[in-house]
């Protein structure tokens, strides 16, 4: 199956202009071309897409995206270093996560506190998501 810059932008939830961008600065290999000389992007490039997407929303550098773009290319001998990448960014998640995680915390006593100060105040339980700060 074979995909219009359009379609893939649209299946892939990426705009067109990323899309050329992701294949100038080479995350992207150029996709074949239709006999109009149209890209004609492929099952394979969406998922490679769809894999370059969740790096990114990980907060991968584009310098690593970039790295790991061109590794895979080596095959198995860059295994090492593709995995060695991935675990870093494994590692810089679950730090964000824990940092999250304390964010909630605090957010969720914030609004256990105020909930307990209604109760006090209006003798009601209040709706937890309904409560400002």
């Amino acid at each position: 199956m074979s995909y219009s810059i359009a379609e893939a932008a649209r299946r892939s939830g990426l705009s067109i202009d990323t899309l050329r961008y992701y294949e100038r600065i080479k995350l992207l290999d150029p996709p074949a071309r239709d006999t109009a000389g149209r890209r004609a992007y492929s099952d394979d490039d969406l998922g490679w897409l769809g894999f370059l997407t969740k790096l990114r929303t990980t907060g991968m550098p584009i310098k690593s995206m970039r790295e790991y773009a061109a590794l895979r290319h080596h095959g198995v001998a860059s295994a090492g270093r593709r995995k060695a990448l991935l675990v870093e960014q494994r590692r810089s998640v679950a730090e964000r996560i824990a940092e999250l995680q304390g964010c909630l915390d605090v957010l969720d006593y914030k609004i256990d506190n105020y909930a307990q100060v209604e109760r006090n105040a209006f003798g009601v339980e209040p709706d937890r998501e309904g409560i400002s700060a």
